[in-house]
């Protein structure tokens, strides 16, 4: 046993001696994983503590599972629920949007026509958050926005929709699709050219439509991407943009707004009396939640489509 370990120890000195510039690249990586997601766990046991700066994470008293009761017995608890809920599942539901845009690119002959579509829809993606929703209030003004010249021209009352609840979710998914679509297109493109051209080139000689190649050829070589992306894309359901919600939050529509994320800010950072035991409570639970949905939907992908992250 002792000699099949200096062996294996011994063999791998030898592959990172032979190998050394690729283990160079890899050390700054694995350091800000390190320092940046493994370190802070250990302050998030003050979720289960009385946390007061002045005694420090080990003086704080050990209150168990006090913190995620109070939260379960808040009335704070099922409407944040219910909004991050049903704004991450809205937001999952236009997940096959860049799979379309790349689809139909794709089919596009025109060179110039190609690159002028692919850089008018990924351009939005380089637009800052900020600068987004300052866009949105600035043409949905009630009174001077471009929604209200056009109402205005229909004879109708301008309407406020940055103020309008029922608008705010719709907003919210919509424009990060036109702001995302485009950059999150280029994955499915990369994909669509690793094709063999061959199967294209005999679909054709068998008679098959345009239509029926997407379908056929396609379609399922962007299946095993897509599933991938999917299963990362649900683990992080609950982890709505906190920016983009917070800025767009206004006194009108905070019953619809007013997500997990928004809420662990402002009990922690902007609250009176500063919480920080009950604002990491809040943010390990919704980890946890996220954590099990993804294992959940990627035991399905694995089921129902031979796909999956692991």
């Amino acid at each position: 046993m002792k000699i099949d370990k200096r062996r294996r120890r011994g063999q791998l000195w030898l592959r990172i001696r032979r190998n050394w510039q690729l283990y160079a690249l890899l050390f700054l990586p694995v350091l800000w994983l390190l320092v940046f997601r493994y370190a802070p766990m250990y302050g998030a046991q003050i979720a289960f503590r009385q946390y007061s700066p002045m005694f420090g994470i080990e003086g704080s008293p050990w209150i168990g599972l006090a913190n995620f009761e109070r939260f379960y017995n808040s009335p704070k608890f099922e409407p944040v629920i219910i909004n991050t809920v049903v704004l991450s599942f809205y937001s999952l539901l236009v997940f096959p949007i860049p799979i379309i845009l790349a689809l139909s690119i794709n089919q596009i002959r025109s060179r110039l026509f190609r690159s002028s579509v692919q850089m008018i829809t990924y351009a939005p993606h380089f637009i800052s958050t900020v600068v987004i929703v300052g866009m949105l209030f600035q043409f949905m003004h009630p009174r001077v926005g471009f929604t209200a010249a056009l109402a205005n021209m229909l004879g109708q009352t301008p309407p406020n929709w940055m103020g309008d609840p029922g608008a705010f979710r719709h907003i919210f998914v919509w424009s990060g699709v036109w702001q995302e679509m485009g950059f999150n297109a280029i994955i499915y493109l990369a994909v669509l050219t690793t094709i063999d051209p061959a199967l294209h080139e005999a679909a054709v000689v068998d008679g098959a439509s345009r239509l029926q190649r997407i379908r056929y050829i396609d379609i399922p070589g962007l299946i095993p991407t897509a599933m991938v992306l999917l299963v990362l894309s649900t683990g992080r359901v609950l982890e709505i943009s906190f920016e983009k919600v917070y800025l767009m939050q206004t006194p009108l529509n905070l019953n619809v707004s007013e997500v997990i994320n928004t809420y662990v800010y402002k009990v922690g950072l902007l609250s009176p009396v500063l919480d920080f035991s009950y604002s990491t409570a809040i943010g390990l639970l919704k980890g946890l939640v996220g954590l099990l949905l993804m294992i959940t939907v990627n035991n399905a992908a694995r089921r129902l489509t031979d796909n999956s992250v692991w």
